[in-house]
């Protein structure tokens, strides 16, 4: 009889996972508290360790179809438009890892993983969320019992936590867990390609640091729009809400002294979004005899090396293996902690500390993108090399 598992929360992490165990023979069912799954925000970076797992669960070519491939990664100066780092993708990426790196909207692969999940089986339920859970024994062995909020309980084998950075499964886990805004907000928006001067925006991820901010920008949608995303530091976040409608005029001010084809790129923007950009303290455990968390419940990053999502997914692979290789489901969970463990941890510091790279804190950073600029030159491999411990991953 396949094993019963629940899954708290209905995003890009919760959907991969479902897929995973699912095609594992798992008996899946999501819960999701939003009354409609959809992803706010805008694109997405896919590098080739997240494209591995998603061709294995039979939705990469359904990705490629709707994204884009971009040519290179390239950083360039905030004002004079000088190129620190020109990191070849496309071929070049394929080639290397064995699989390509995607642009693609969130809404899109969102939409492509529920779509594959309901077609394969997994039962997903809108407008309901997992407050909480207990372990209890029955006749036959050791259970779950989840909680909803709007009243009912059900009874699994393995509950996992895949509800994001304010996680409720996490909260009842460790109920002493805090998250903590990072200095950071970030501003998200979309725009129609056609909308903007052919070659502003050059056909990579392109990417300008500069003092205590940094703007990425990057085609999406076959090349039909262009997301943008401007990250500036900031004392404190007052809202209670993660995300608040942007206000376009302070976004143009904030940037109004750099590069011309960022102001020409902004002044394009009708609206957008603002996001506080919150993390946590490592968590001293994900898993709790059945019960494990998946994503940003358990790892939250900040987007500087765009590998949130990508980390998400092979949390979700990872988790279906372990599992289906372990009959005790608290030894397979705790196997799958050991396995992403430190991985994550590493990917999370090296997010933390290209804050500082991007937007030029202190002479020490400074130095680094003068080091990194030489080394580009005679080499774009030496220079990208601390990244190809992400990119080579395939589990």
């Amino acid at each position: 009889m396949p094993k019963k598992v629940i899954i708290a929360g209905g995003g890009i992490g919760g959907l991969s996972a479902a897929l995973a165990l699912n095609l594992q023979g798992f008996d899946v069912d999501i819960f999701e508290q939003s009354d409609a799954l959809k992803e706010v925000g805008a694109g997405i970076q896919l590098s080739p360790n997240a494209m591995h797992t998603l061709r294995a669960l039979g939705v990469h070519d359904k990705i490629i179809a709707l994204g884009f491939l971009p040519q290179n990664a390239t950083m360039r100066h905030y004002q004079t438009a000088k190129t620190y780092l020109q990191m070849p993708l496309g071929s070049a990426m394929e080639q290397k890892y064995g699989a390509p790196y995607v642009h693609i909207h969130r809404a899109d692969l969102h939409k492509i993983l529920y779509q594959s999940a309901l077609e394969r089986g997994v039962k997903i339920t809108l407008n309901a969320r997992v407050k909480s859970y207990k372990h209890v024994n029955t006749s036959n062995a050791q259970q779950v019992k989840a909680e909803l909020a709007e009243g009912g309980e059900l009874h699994c084998d393995v509950l996992i936590g895949a509800d994001g950075i304010r996680s409720s499964i996490k909260k009842c886990m460790l109920p002493h867990s805090e998250i903590q805004f990072t200095g950071q907000v970030a501003w998200r928006g979309t725009i129609k390609s056609q909308n903007v001067p052919k070659g502003l925006v050059t056909p990579e991820a392109n990417l300008w640091v500069g003092p205590g901010a940094h703007v990425v920008s990057y085609y999406v949608r076959g090349g039909d729009e262009i997301n943008v995303i401007a990250v500036q530091e900031r004392e404190q976040w007052d809202d209670e809400r993660w995300n608040v409608d942007g206000d376009i005029t302070a976004l143009r001010a904030l940037f109004c002294d750099w590069h011309p084809d960022v102001q020409q790129l902004l002044g394009k923007m009708d609206d957008c979004f603002l996001w506080g950009l919150f993390g946590s303290a490592p968590l001293e455990t994900w898993v709790d005899g059945q019960v494990a968390l998946l994503g940003d419940a358990c790892h939250p990053m900040l987007p500087f090396v765009a590998q949130g999502a990508a980390m998400a997914i092979e949390d979700g692979a990872c988790l279906a293996k372990a599992l289906l290789s372990e009959p005790r489901m608290n030894h397979a969970l705790l196997n799958y902690q050991s396995q992403r463990l430190a991985r994550v941890t590493k990917v999370q510091k090296m997010a933390a500390n290209n804050a500082g790279l991007y937007h030029m804190q202190g002479l020490s950073n400074k130095m680094k993108l003068q080091a990194l600029k030489l080394l580009n030159m005679m080499s774009a491999d030496l220079a990208s090399f601390p990244m190809s411990f992400i990119y080579r991953y395939n589990q």
